[in-house]
This record gives structure tokens, C-alpha cells and sequence, in this order.
């Protein structure tokens, strides 16, 4: 990222949108690191030290003297402490698209929205074919996701052979993507609630936007506030991560002598912790997260895994099902003149982004643990998981460097009947 010379007066525009800077600019470091953990762990989980791989992420964790409360395994630590933080900044994320980003408008709005909203339908359906009815069923909320840190990665990797349009969409599509998986996981992968501990959850919420109301400013209280309701959340039967995406909400998005109309950024909370988290999100999070969760022994089991049920529906989910949706959506879009395309982008980067929305691995594999827990399905769907999102990867590479090398051949045409040029 280049950054301004000290004689250059640096705007609320430009503080606004550095923090997107920083992630795209870390995306490809953060993304190589994420590929190198899962490496790792598939390597460890199919060494001669396998069983240690497996005993070490289930060895019990102990906070306090509070007795079970705070006494999980390792995994869980990651799974629903580690991955509150994530989804705090996907929460952070969202509300900046939605206060100043590509959904602060309709029109804006709409066509990563579409994308996304078939994205999730037309995935889920593939997946339904396969295990509609069977043991399997409960899954289906798998290849509904995609990865942005992977996704977004692969597309930085490409450098100036993609327009930096076409990063804004992927970027919009995947954070109306988590908009989706929250709300899926909130309502759908859910244990028994406890409704004595939401409503704990429930005054914590409010003494948060009490907080934000009054003026506060200081992190700090947030975050006391926040571990209060990520511990009432997690004994609530809805998953602890959700509190992460409510916490987001509460953040002070203005600094305190801005007028309400007007987002800046230095002295924003809201944008502090977003910067600040960052950088622990793509070389802490998301790194140790892969690397806890996916170990797969592959042997001479891993075979049978990618024809059954579950793993044929996350593959063709994420492979077919994804770029499908996320074009289907988006032409109907454009079609209807709801949604206009964004410039410099033509259909065959609409299809490229489409495979790489197959990348579904941090949040797939996410959701697979909620819908199987321990077991054999939960290790088939992580072996769909990783042969979709890496063939997703690759076609998604093919398919915007052959564009870049044939550009003026139109893919589809435009509702008013032009052809739109690559």
C-alpha cells in the first residue's frame, strides 16, 4: 500500500478505505500461510505421529476454578473462543460495507447481493440430491460458504491481471456471504437454547448499545462487555461465534467530535479495532484455526470419501453449485435492471469469481463441525471440503488469466443486447 508523503494532506475518504487496503495487501501473505497450515496438518494427520495430532487439539484447557464452564478442550478454544474474534471482524466488516461500502446503497448493493443470495440457494440444493433424507441431511448448510480470506488471496496472487472492480465485488459478494452463513448458523445450528442465559446474553446486548449511545468510546468497555455476552451466548445453545457478529453492531462506527453524517476513521473505534484485527485474523485466527481443524487421515479410506454422499454434495455444491448461483443470480440481476455491472468487469470475471466462491474452506469446514460434530461424516465432508475449494481454486485461476490473455470476446450479452467484452 503506498502511503501518502508527509506534506500530503490525507482525507477522511482515504482513512476510510485503508484499512480495505491493508487487508487486500495481506490477503496474499495471509492466504499462503492459511495453505501452508492446512498443509501442514494434513501431513501431520497422515505421518507416524497421527495419534498425537488428534489427542493434542482434545487436550482440556482450563480458565479459573469455575469447574466445566471454562474447562474445554484445546479445539474448543478455537472453534468457539478464537472464532468469536473472526467473526467480530466479519461483524466489523459488514457494518462498514453496509454504512459506507459497495451495500450503503440498492444499486450498489444488489449485484454482490444476488450473487451471493444464489451463491447459498443453488449450493445447498446440489448438496440436497445427494442426501436428502439420509443421514446426511443436516449438512447441507456446508457448501453454502465461501472463504474470503482464501478467495480474496487467489484473486491478489492474479496482481494487476484482475481489476481492482472485480476485488470490491468479490470482497461485497463474500461479506453478504457471511451475512447469510451468521444467519444460518444462528437459526439452523443451534443446540437446545437456554433461555435464561439469552436473556443474560440479551442485557449484555443492551448495556453494550447503552454504552455506545452514551459516547463511550474506550475499547475496553466493549470488550468487558463482549466476553460477558460471548460467555452467555455460550451457554445458551447458540453458538458463542454469533456474539462476535453482535458485538460488531455495538462498536462505535463515529468518532466523537464527527457530525453524525460523516464516517472517518483515525479516531473511529469501529475502524481502530478492525485495523487491529486484521493482522491477528489472517497470521493468528484463521493459520491455527486450519491447522486444528484440517487434519484429515487420508489412507485408503479418503477414496471412498469423495463418492459418498456427503462429500459428493459438498463437491459438487461448491464446484457446480457456486459459480452457477453466483452468475444465475447475477445475470437475473442485471437482467431485470435491478443491478447494473460494475465497470471494468465483464461475464467471464463474473464466472471466475463464481469458481472462486467455491473456496468455501474456513467457514465450510466451520459449519461442518456444527452440523456433525465428532465422526465419520464430519471427516468425509472435510474431505469434499478440501478437494472442492482446491479445484474451485484452480478453475477459478484458469478462468480469469485465459480471459486476460483473450479479452474482447463476449461470454453473454447485456439486457440491452450488446455483448459484454472481458
Amino acid at each position: 500500500m503506498n502511503e501518502p508523503r508527509p506534506h500530503e494532506a490525507v482525507t477522511p475518504i482515504q482513512r476510510l478505505v485503508r484499512p480495505f487496503q491493508e487487508f487486500a495487501d495481506l490477503e496474499a501473505s495471509g492466504g499462503l500461510l492459511l495453505i501452508g497450515c492446512t498443509v501442514a496438518a494434513l501431513i501431520w494427520a497422515n505421518s507416524p505421529f497421527a495419534g498425537s495430532y488428534f489427542h493434542f487439539w482434545h487436550t482440556d484447557l482450563t480458565f479459573g476454578h469455575i469447574g466445566g464452564l471454562l474447562a474445554k478442550p484445546l479445539h474448543f478454544w478455537i472453534n468457539d473462543g478464537l472464532m468469536a474474534l473472526f467473526f467480530l471482524l466479519v461483524g466489523l466488516e459488514i457494518k462498514r460495507e453496509i454504512l459506507v461500502g459497495e451495500l450503503a446503497s440498492f444499486q450498489r448493493a444488489v449485484l454482490p447481493i444476488a450473487a451471493a443470495l444464489g451463491g447459498m440457494i443453488v449450493p445447498a440444493a446440489f448438496y440436497l440430491l445427494f442426501n436428502h433424507g439420509g443421514p446426511g441431511a443436516a449438512g447441507w448448510g456446508i457448501p453454502m460458504a465461501t472463504d474470503i480470506a482464501f478467495a480474496l488471496g487467489v484473486l491478489a496472487l492474479l496482481g494487476s491481471r484482475v481489476p481492482t472492480s472485480l476485488k470490491v465485488f468479490l470482497a461485497a459478494l463474500a461479506i453478504a456471504d457471511d451475512i447469510g452463513a451468521v444467519l444460518v448458523i444462528a437459526f439452523f445450528y443451534t443446540e437446545r437454547i437456554s433461555w435464561i442465559s439469552l436473556g443474560v446474553g440479551g442485557v449484555f446486548f443492551v448495556a453494550l448499545l447503552a454504552a455506545n449511545r452514551a459516547g463511550a468510546r474506550h475499547l475496553l468497555i466493549y470488550a468487558i462487555l463482549g466476553l460477558g455476552l460471548w460467555v452467555a451466548f455460550l451457554q445458551s445453545g447458540i453458538h458463542a461465534t454469533v456474539a462476535g457478529v453482535l458485538l460488531a453492531i455495538t462498536i462505535p462506527a463515529r468518532q466523537r467530535t464527527a457530525s453524525r453524517a460523516v464516517l472517518t476513521s483515525n479516531e473511529s473505534p469501529m475502524l481502530r479495532l478492525e485495523h487491529a484485527l486484521i493482522p491477528w485474523n489472517r497470521y493468528l485466527i484463521m493459520p491455527v484455526f486450519a491447522l486444528a481443524n484440517a487434519g484429515v487421515a487420508l489412507g485408503s479410506g479418503a477414496a471412498r470419501s469423495v463418492v459418498a454422499p456427503v462429500s459428493l454434495g459438498v463437491i459438487c455444491g461448491l464446484v457446480i453449485g457456486k459459480p452457477i448461483g453466483i452468475v444465475l443470480f447475477s445475470w437475473l440481476a442485471t437482467r431485470t435492471r435491478l443491478a447494473a455491472m460494475l465497470d471494468g468487469i465483464g461475464w467471464r470475471q463474473i464466472v471466475g469469481v463464481g469458481m472462486l466462491g467455491g473456496i468455501g474452506f474456513t467457514m465450510s469446514l466451520f459449519i461442518a463441525n456444527l452440523a456433525f460434530g465428532d465422526g465419520t461424516a464430519l471427516e468425509t465432508a472435510k474431505v469434499g471440503i478440501l478437494a472442492a475449494s482446491v479445484t474451485s481454486a484452480i478453475a477459478g485461476v484458469v478462468i480469469l488469466t485465459k480471459g486476460d490473455r483473450h479479452r474482447g470476446a463476449p461470454l453473454f450479452l447485456t439486457p440491452s443486447g450488446h455483448g459484454t467484452k472481458v
